[in-house]
């Protein structure tokens, strides 16, 4: 009671005061990772698998006693899958929840639009999402693939195995889908192929019908789609099954936990991936049965997206013990300095901001299993940011 009696003497200046060291000591005592992702729009087929696997980085980093001894506490906003919605969530994140770090799986457009606010506040910021290559800031670090690993596995084995020599191509009118078949057409040609028609929808354009159409006229030997992570996915692949479409399909944007919600629909596909749960590995063994205990019938399919999300958390916690601090500037510092070694073997963002990467061609068959057809060591990412 004397305690009460005293504090219900101090002023309201005080009292501000004392509650600010008391909400200062709290954030001391924690880490803060800030994970925008599209919960809702185009993302919203992927994103609950990759808040899973933060979810679990998480509990294992503060079961092991945390980062340099403070618990992790995770804060997912909603980018919508979008700029609007990313610039509502990055500000979110960086100046009212004032996170450590942002790590995220997001749409490139989501990405271009958050990446100034992400510069602005100085913070460092893993970008855990394949895409269209050479985004570069001296803030931001990517372990998932380029252009340069990703595309040539699916274009060498239509030309050299399948024997296609003319092409059609398809994608989401925004940088990624753009940025993709920009690389796959002049990499066709460069094989001596020639691509018979390139075709654009608006990132949340559902009705294929016209270039389908368009396509069934050019009658090529073979298709390849870039469209926006989940939703387009699904709907393109749909019509083109609905239209009795049936040449050889390389996705270079489907991840093998929506293949499998695609159902039928995917069957025969051809994806290429840093990533797949066939891969015959301690660790990655290890990672699915952790995920499987913790989630159990909820679990949603760890993918080419989850993945690097698990394993940028765990890239974040060495750079900030390498640092000996979560200070901004030292732990980006120390990024491309550090490797973890998770499901997808190990894992470095030294090349400029970016990770050679081990990369599996696969195919898509009844059920939704992929056979891994090929195996790519140590991909390198090319020439992504030389000027860092």
């Amino acid at each position: 009671m004397k305690t009460l009696q005293r504090i219900g003497t101090l002023g309201f200046g005080t009292l501000a005061l004392m509650g600010a060291l008391m909400n200062s000591a709290a954030a001391q005592s924690t880490v803060k990772i800030g994970i925008p992702v599209g919960l809702s729009g185009a993302n919203s087929v992927v994103a609950p698998s990759v808040v899973q696997s933060s979810q679990l980085a998480a509990d294992e980093i503060n079961a092991a006693g945390g980062i340099l001894g403070k618990k992790v506490e995770l804060v997912v906003a909603d980018d919508g899958s979008g700029a609007q919605g990313a610039q509502r969530a990055f500000n979110s994140l960086v100046f009212q929840d004032d996170v450590d770090v942002l790590i995220s799986m997001e749409t490139s457009a989501a990405r271009n639009a958050g990446l100034p606010i992400v510069n602005r506040a100085g913070k460092p910021f893993i970008y855990t999402s394949f895409y269209e290559g050479r985004s570069c800031s001296p803030n931001m670090f990517v372990p998932a693939w380029v252009p340069d690993q990703q595309v040539k596995p699916v274009v060498d084995h239509f030309t050299d195995t399948l024997k296609a020599k003319t092409f059609y191509l398809i994608g989401s009118d925004y940088n990624f889908g753009r940025g993709m078949l920009e690389f796959t057409r002049k990499y066709i040609e460069e094989r001596g192929g020639r691509v018979l028609g390139e075709e654009y929808l608006p990132m949340d354009g559902s009705d294929w019908t016209s270039i389908i159409s368009d396509l069934r006229s050019k009658n090529p030997n073979a298709l390849i789609t870039s469209t926006a992570g989940g939703a387009p996915n699904v709907t393109l692949t749909k019509q083109l099954r609905n239209a009795g479409i049936k040449i050889p399909y390389g996705n270079l944007a489907v991840d093998e936990g929506t293949a499998k919600t695609m159902g039928a629909d995917a069957t025969d596909m051809f994806i290429s991936q840093s990533y797949m749960t066939g891969i015959a590995s301690a660790e990655n063994k290890k990672f699915l049965d952790a995920m499987q205990k913790k989630f159990g019938g909820e679990l949603k399919t760890p993918n080419d997206l989850s993945v690097p999300q698990y394993e940028a958390i765990y890239l974040y916690k060495a750079a900030a013990e390498k640092a000996g601090s979560t200070d901004a500037e030292d732990v980006i510092e120390a990024l491309p300095e550090v490797s973890f070694t998770g499901p997808r073997g190990n894992i470095q963002m030294n090349k400029q901001h970016h990770t050679p990467l081990t990369m599996y061609l696969g195919q898509v068959k009844d059920g939704g299993s992929v056979e891994v057809i090929k195996t790519f060591e140590n991909v390198d990412p090319g020439e992504q940011c030389p000027n860092l």
